[in-house]
């Protein structure tokens, strides 16, 4: 298992010039980790990244600075909403999602990353987000993104979110057999796919994810969670109430050198986090 970081969670607390794309991933080297997760838009302030932005000096550069580093870039995240409800956004939003696979075509990032959606404006879940049209809006939105990935040889990867439109195992391999692309794989985010009403199902809600998506799985989000009543809190790995032992066994069994990214991490907990997933791992 490589573990890496979300490059936006280095040097949060630190001043401007740490906060660079360039200081947090020598920092992100110092800490231990050998691959991020990177958002432009949150690390390279100051810069719409529309089309045109998304340009190929910008992946030659962003190559190079992670090379001297010798990281990896497992996601390259782009995580807008493809079932966005006004069809002219959507196009917008489509657009956005081929410049950063041309960029990732150079990056040679493992993954583009996106998340599923809601079906309004506003991203947020309502009461249509877990319904089959909300579902078919996602599949629509999503094919053309796909096909153009599958031109520059890049994997787009979905993760399923409790509150976004694909919200479990099922919904998921739905997405998956609907594409039918081999250039679509899948981001396993335990914490993501569970909530209050689920908790006391949780080995149970992990093992329809391994077993239904398994294979497609093509990079590991991982973070902790507190659960406050209604709704659960996403915090850094090894300081909450998540049990990592099923998902981790899975990763050492059947995903060799699979990448495992954190999430929620700040200055003080990020290495601390890493250490303690690697000793649960290294105890299997």
């Amino acid at each position: 298992m490589q573990l890496g970081i979300r490059l936006h969670d280095i040097n949060t607390a630190m001043p401007a010039e740490f906060q660079t794309m360039e200081a947090r991933a020598a920092k992100a080297r110092e800490e231990g980790f050998s691959c991020v997760h990177l958002a432009f838009s949150k690390v390279i302030p100051g810069t719409v990244f529309d089309d045109c932005a998304l340009n190929e000096g910008l992946a030659a550069y962003t190559r190079r600075v992670f090379r001297k580093e010798d990281l990896d870039i497992a996601v390259l995240g782009c995580y807008l909403n493809l079932a966005h409800p006004d069809p002219e956004k959507l196009k917008e939003i489509q657009s956005r999602y081929f410049g950063h696979i041309r960029v990732a075509s150079l990056l040679g990032a493992s993954v583009v990353g996106t998340e599923t959606g809601a079906p309004n404006a506003e991203y947020k879940m309502d009461a249509n987000t877990h319904s089959e049209e909300a579902l078919e809006a996602f599949i629509r939105g999503l094919a053309p993104v796909v096909e153009y990935a599958e031109h520059y040889g890049v994997t787009m990867a979905i993760e399923p979110v409790w509150k976004h439109i694909v919200y479990n195992a099922e919904r998921a391999k739905r997405v998956v057999d609907a594409i039918g692309s081999p250039n679509l794989r899948i981001i396993f985010d335990p914490v993501n796919i569970l909530y209050p009403g689920n908790l006391d199902k949780r080995e149970e809600v992990f093992g329809e994810m391994i077993d239904k998506l398994g294979d497609r799985i093509a990079v590991v989000h991982l973070k902790d969670y507190v659960n406050e009543g209604t709704d659960l809190k996403s915090i850094a790995a090894g300081t909450g109430e998540m049990d990592y032992r099923q998902v981790l066994q899975f990763v050492k069994a059947r995903k060799p050198y699979i990448q495992a990214t954190l999430e929620n991490t700040n200055n003080d907990n990020a290495v601390s986090s890493r250490e303690l997933l690697e000793r649960l791992y290294n105890e299997l």
